[in-house]
């Protein structure tokens, strides 16, 4: 762990960079140019290893600009093939927390929709199964705590689709706190959306252990209105 990097990091070896990617910031380079996480990682490798030239960090899997919390780079190209094929076999374990407005229909459930991305708005819509690029889609949920009328899911993808758990969950009934694209009729402009990467799973691309790295979501509203609340220790 390197106290004198700008980004949390959870872990870092030879072949691996876990960090916990800050809020409302884009995950590599986009048209925004704003900073972004891969760019600052890979200054600051260079940085504090006084690395020559061009540092290789791969990404292998990505989080939402509003979306904070726990990501793994690869360090050389052999575990980024690794990890990336540990993504594509859903084998790479994410888990969310996310506040949402309401109340889902039953504590916790599976959640299947069909999705379909307009490129031109970036937004996503669910569509009947037979839509025309329509993308099966599913995650589960658990109710972990509820009030002031607002609950705490916790969130497992099976499937990683843009804009997946904002989209489902919306169409649930109970869009994410502070969501302006999928729950704008229950949302103040200016809320930050509430949604959190809080662990992750995987095997170590070398040397195949299991490895978890979790993160709290930040000490703030909404969050703060659940003190006291903890992930399940898995599926």
């Amino acid at each position: 762990m390197a106290d004198s990097s700008p980004i949390p990091i959870l872990y870092e070896d030879n072949h691996l960079l876990v960090v916990v990617k800050p809020r409302n910031m884009p995950s590599q380079a986009d048209d925004s140019r704003d900073p972004d996480l891969l760019t600052l990682l890979k200054e600051d490798i260079k940085k504090r290893y006084g690395k020559p030239g061009n540092v290789y960090l791969g990404l292998v899997h990505r989080l939402d600009r509003p979306v904070g919390g726990v990501m793994v780079f690869a360090k050389t190209s052999k575990a980024a093939s690794r990890l990336s094929d540990q993504v594509r076999t859903r084998t790479l374990d994410k888990t969310y927390l996310a506040v949402v407005r309401g109340a889902p229909p039953k504590p916790q459930d599976l959640l299947v929709h069909w999705l379909s991305k307009n490129e031109r708005t970036n937004t996503v819509s669910v569509v009947p199964p037979n839509h025309p690029g329509g993308k099966q889609a599913s995650l589960e949920y658990r109710t972990v705590a509820s009030g002031s009328g607002l609950s705490l899911l916790e969130v497992s993808l099976h499937t990683g689709r843009p804009h997946q758990i904002r989209v489902q969950l919306s169409a649930a009934g109970c869009p994410l706190y502070g969501d302006q694209k999928y729950g704008a009729a229950v949302n103040r402009p200016g809320e930050q959306l509430a949604l959190w990467a809080a662990r992750l799973g995987f095997r170590h691309p070398t040397t195949r252990e299991p490895l978890v790295f979790a993160c709290p979501p930040p000490d703030e509203a909404p969050w703060s209105l659940f003190p006291g609340t903890s992930l399940s220790t898995g599926r």
